[in-house]
């Protein structure tokens, strides 16, 4: 399959087949490709939840509109964001960049001080915000991962985000529930499958100067 076949083979997957479940290598490599997510500045304040447990994902069916696909799926990712940005997070980032390239403190202690006062110019909330853009990019680097390994993924938005933080206990790891991926292998029965793709044609949604 080309580029372009693996993405016209993705789509929203309504209806999963239960009994399929992810390898670890998939799973692996699902991981490192969030890990690997562009973010601005590279200070990566989002975080995934790996869910596999029915019970937690049966217990969060009621709490996503009673879509099915958080419990049907082999697992249900949850992308979430840091509640809060800090000087100790920012430290942390570039003490990591100094250990990994070997970059001296003269270089890096200008562009640190100026992360941190760009954060202290935001609110918590334009500060969370910000930190949500990143998970959207996140979400979409693992739809293209996932259609290239030939994994099924359903993007949402559709739950209720207080319910979710409760349930997965996400007050005490400083985090909030923001995006669901539940990702598995479709169900053969599931009509939405073989749809045809409705988009514009490319003249009407590019616009080359």
């Amino acid at each position: 399959m080309t580029t372009i076949d693996k993405l016209k083979w993705r789509y929203a997957t309504k209806k999963f087949d239960p009994n399929q479940i992810l390898s670890e290598e998939k799973l692996e490599i699902i991981k490192q490709a969030f890990n690997l997510t562009a973010t601005s500045f590279g200070l990566q304040t989002i975080r995934l939840l790996v869910i596999k447990d029915k019970k937690v994902r049966e217990a969060l069916v009621q709490h996503s509109f009673h879509q099915k696909q958080v419990l049907e799926a082999s697992h249900l990712l949850a992308i979430c964001v840091q509640k809060d940005i800090s000087d100790k997070d920012i430290d942390q980032h570039f003490s990591n960049v100094k250990a990994i390239r070997a970059t001296p403190d003269t270089i890096l202690e200008p562009f640190r001080e100026d992360l941190k006062q760009i954060m202290k110019t935001k609110t918590i909330e334009e500060r969370q915000e910000w930190s949500k853009k990143q998970a959207y990019i996140a979400l979409g680097n693992l739809m293209a991962v996932c259609a290239f390994e030939k994994v099924d993924s359903c993007p949402m938005e559709g739950f209720d985000p207080i319910a979710y933080d409760d349930v997965l206990d996400l007050h005490n790891k400083n985090l909030k529930s923001v995006l669901l991926l539940p990702v598995g292998y479709r169900a053969k029965d599931d009509m939405f499958a073989d749809l045809k793709k409705v988009r514009k044609q490319l003249g009407q949604a590019i616009i080359e100067m």
